[in-house]
């Protein structure tokens, strides 16, 4: 391996890092307060954080003891990652007040009111970050390797030669396999999974006190969760560092923390051990928290075998090329198959959902089923089957519409509500006039329970302007104007909070109650199918290996695949 190169951009130090890099090691803290002590690790007091004189944060306190998981759990826009971002002032453009005591190797200091320069030593050693999304944190411009053996550089002075090797180490400890050759790639080369464990690796580096861990799990699949989570526990009882879990998933931390603070509009309304506060909340928000988990509210239909299915599919495969080493690539591609001969049919009026991990092949086969990829065998949307042409594909596109996994990206941020949502009509009845086309838009919008009483100038607003869960509203709702007879659901939830997922699934059997809806529904979230599915079908490296009614699957599944979904699901 290359010896790592020193740079600046390292996700678990701040933009000061240049300076460090120029002068060598960052210094400890050197400021103790003399003759104090702290009978916990962190002890936070009247923390508040706002923003242009908008407070985020008001007020909290809460304390973790050597050793300790606390988990701070909310929705978005509670506060939660502000808090533990501004335990190492990195958030930007905040005014931070309180008190945070840390009993760090030198003595207990007040994170908020140190120099920053005593602040560096602090960040990334005593106390390090995971954050929420690896790929985005990760510098894609170099390999895992060295950007864990540059935090080894700059925190423990080792040598190029030295901290390569510490970094094959790390990445070996948190279950990478040929961690030597792993170290070696970029972070697009490695799975989500392993991305993760590369980050673990960094944060873990200098062996820190206590660890900030912001939604480390959340877009993972619940099979690589439960390895993320047992590989934490496991480095966490090693080392006996403390760890902060900031997280909306219940299921995390009933398995892994020890006490629970709860969070909503920027205070902690509920403190204690996790099985007390479960098992007996006592606050309003925690009870709505808890009983978020979504709810089957489906009409169980009878299917009727003369009749046509929206979609069917029989041996359908999918495939992409590959290019081939060496001279014989000059003449011919390989090729990688991502979908086995699956057959499956969704009924007019059900929920086929289709359950599987990263990689499984269950985006591929939304793509095919939408007919924005080529594939082999038999698949009829609507009873017809996709074709090269456009325009005989037109009344397909029709039938069929999709809702994406992340709303924001899936929205155009140049559009306004109106332009999004009537979209379609432009397309497939462009004999409206503008005030019929409005007329339907703003049908559709008060289906998905948005009106202009509630959201003034809602047609002329922009996607930035909405929250996540009313953003996936806009969605739905561009997709039903056109009045089709499946939705492709690809992960619709999985970006939202609880509470907000619980509402978008309510609204989404609303919806095929009343209209019929077939959906084909794309998750890796047992509970998500649990409440939406009328047939189950659970793929693993591009084969379907069982298939049946949810109560089948879910209640008595088959093979060791789908027992470790279910289980992992808790």
């Amino acid at each position: 391996m290359t010896a790592p190169t020193l740079r600046t951009d390292v996700s678990s130090l701040p933009p000061e890092g240049a300076e460090l890099a120029r002068g060598g090691p960052s210094p400890r803290s050197t400021a103790p307060t003399p003759g104090t002590e702290v009978s916990c690790l962190l002890e936070v007091k009247n923390l508040r954080v706002s923003f242009a004189g908008k407070e985020v944060v008001r007020g909290i306190d809460f304390s973790i003891q050597p050793g300790e998981k606390l988990a701070l759990v909310g929705e978005s826009g509670s506060g939660k990652t502000v808090t533990a971002l501004s335990l190492l002032r990195l958030v930007q453009n905040a005014a931070i007040s309180g008190k945070a005591t840390f009993a760090g190797h030198d003595g207990a200091v007040d994170l908020l009111s140190l120099p920053e320069r005593a602040l560096r030593g602090i960040r990334g050693q005593d106390i390090a970050m995971i954050f929420q999304e690896p790929m985005t944190a990760l510098n894609p411009l170099f390999t895992v390797g060295e950007q864990i053996a540059e935090v080894l550089q700059l925190k423990k002075a080792l040598t190029p030669a030295e901290s390569a090797q510490a970094a094959i180490k790390l990445l070996a400890d948190t279950g990478i396999p040929e961690a030597a050759r792993r170290a070696g790639s970029y972070p697009h080369q490695l799975s989500g999974g392993q991305r993760q464990r590369a980050m673990i690796a960094m944060a873990l580096a200098c062996q820190p006190k206590l660890l900030l861990a912001d939604e480390p799990t959340t877009a993972l699949d619940v099979t690589l969760r439960t390895q993320i989570l047992d590989l934490l526990t496991g480095l966490q009882q090693r080392n006996g560092m403390a760890v902060l879990l900031i997280t909306h998933d219940l299921n995390l931390v009933r398995r892994f923390a020890d006490r629970i603070a709860v969070m909503e509009d920027g205070r902690i309304v509920e403190t204690g051990p996790v099985a007390q506060v479960f098992e007996q909340p006592q606050h309003a928000y925690t009870r709505k928290l808890i009983d978020s988990r979504p709810a089957r509210d489906v009409v169980e239909r009878r299917v009727d075998p003369a009749a046509a299915a929206v979609l069917q599919a029989r041996d359908l495969r999918v495939t992409y090329p590959l290019p081939i080493p060496g001279v014989r690539g000059w003449f011919r591609k390989g090729e990688f198959v991502a979908l086995h001969g699956a057959s499956f049919q969704v009924p007019a009026g059900q929920t086929l959902g289709v359950i599987g991990e990263s990689g499984s092949g269950k985006s591929t086969l939304a793509l095919a089923a939408l007919g924005l990829h080529p594939h082999q065998g038999q698949l009829l949307a609507a009873g017809q089957a996709w074709s090269g042409d456009a325009a005989a594909n037109k009344r397909i596109r029709r039938a069929v519409q999709v809702v994406f996994q992340d709303p924001f990206s899936s929205l155009s941020p140049r559009m306004t509500v109106e332009e999004i949502v009537g979209e379609g009509l432009r397309v497939h009845e462009p004999g409206l006039s503008a005030g019929q086309r409005r007329e339907r838009v703003l049908q559709a919008l008060a289906e998905v329970g948005m009106g202009e009483t509630q959201f003034p100038g809602l047609l002329q607003r922009y996607p930035h302007e909405f929250s996540g869960g009313q953003r996936q509203r806009l969605a739905i709702a561009r997709a039903l104007i056109i009045q089709p007879q499946l939705l492709v659901l690809d992960e619709p939830t999985s970006a939202l909070d609880v509470t907000i997922q619980k509402q978008v699934l309510q609204l989404l059997q609303k919806l095929q109650r009343e209209h019929g809806l077939s959906y084909l529904l794309i998750t890796h979230d047992v509970d998500v199918i649990r409440a939406m599915a009328h047939q189950v079908m659970v793929l693993k490296d591009g084969e379907v290996l069982e298939a049946g009614s949810v109560d089948e699957v879910l209640e008595r599944p088959q093979h060791p695949y789908t027992q470790t979904l279910v289980a992992a699901q808790g």
